[in-house]
């Protein structure tokens, strides 16, 4: 690695200015930065390409970066997506809800079963299918002002585990606060780069899975987003989440370099997991 790429200055989407930024390591070929103003992290991967990385293997463990059997583990992600669900209806009991990467729909079915009027947008063209075979309105394609406008003004927009495989995630937030209604909630997870668990491990973070994971924010670098496009942050906490079995089995054994398959037994298992390195956060509209 040149000693010229030690250290960069990077236009920082957080701080909405070029910033320093000191390289922290590499991990599967992408050098690793981090902006030392807000701490945002970066994947340095100008060649990747989302449609191209996304497909039906990335949900069925054909990819070691992503979920062992998405479907095959339904029951599970559906309880888990029902208690977001709850969690949104204690801000929002009703509305329009839109969520941006729904995969195949487990999340926006629960959400329509508790009175949501549902729409998303999905990329990987299997997921959208089985969605839209659900019976729910969900374009197939990558996120775009057209799309959204589209699909009318949400009351709620969900990004469970989205916004660091955003290309621009400060683009991505501008769109939805031009489009969320005024009164309206955007309910967010993502890692927390902040986090002890992602200090103390580095490069072997069990969510620094490069090139599919652009961005690694902590509280800071996301309330900065946030506010860089007329956004605040209502609430951020560390919630205890349930995870199938068989997407823990599979992350440990891609970080020992092994490949471990799902199984029906593990798809029916969840576990209830804290390692208080994922963050959910709630934002709304800044007041003029």
């Amino acid at each position: 690695m040149r000693n010229d790429r030690a250290a960069l200055t990077l236009e920082c989407p957080a701080c909405s200015r070029a910033t320093p930024h000191r390289l922290l390591y590499a991990k599967n070929g992408c050098d690793i930065f981090q902006c030392r103003d807000c701490g945002l992290g970066r994947t340095e991967a100008s060649n990747f390409d989302p449609l191209a990385y996304y497909d039906d293997g990335y949900f069925s463990g054909r990819r070691s970066d992503g979920y062992a059997d998405y479907r095959g583990a339904e029951p599970v992600l559906r309880r888990e997506f029902a208690r977001t669900v709850e969690f949104i209806q204690r801000r929002k009991p009703q509305g329009r809800l839109l969520e941006i990467g729904c995969a195949y729909g487990f999340f926006l079915d629960e959400a329509r079963r508790a009175g949501f009027e549902v729409s998303g947008i999905e990329p990987v063209e299997a997921a959208a299918a089985h969605a839209g075979d659900l019976g729910l309105n969900v374009v197939c394609g990558l996120l775009t002002e057209a799309t959204l406008k589209s699909l009318g003004t949400p009351d709620v927009i969900v990004l469970l585990d989205v916004i660091e495989h955003l290309p621009d995630p400060q683009e991505a937030l501008a769109l939805f606060a031009d489009h969320l209604r005024s009164d309206g909630i955007i309910v967010l997870t993502t890692g927390d780069f902040g986090s002890l668990a992602a200090r103390s491990t580095g490069a072997h973070w069990r969510l620094m899975t490069p090139p599919q994971h652009l961005w690694f924010f902590n509280r800071d670098s996301i309330a900065s987003l946030a506010h860089s496009v007329g956004l605040r942050v209502e609430s951020s906490d560390h919630p205890w989440k349930f995870v199938p079995f068989s997407l823990i089995a599979f992350q440990i054994g891609r970080m020992l370099g092994r490949k471990i398959a799902a199984s029906a037994t593990g798809n029916r298992f969840a576990i209830p997991v804290n390692l208080f390195d994922a963050m959910r956060v709630v934002l709304s509209k800044a007041p003029p």
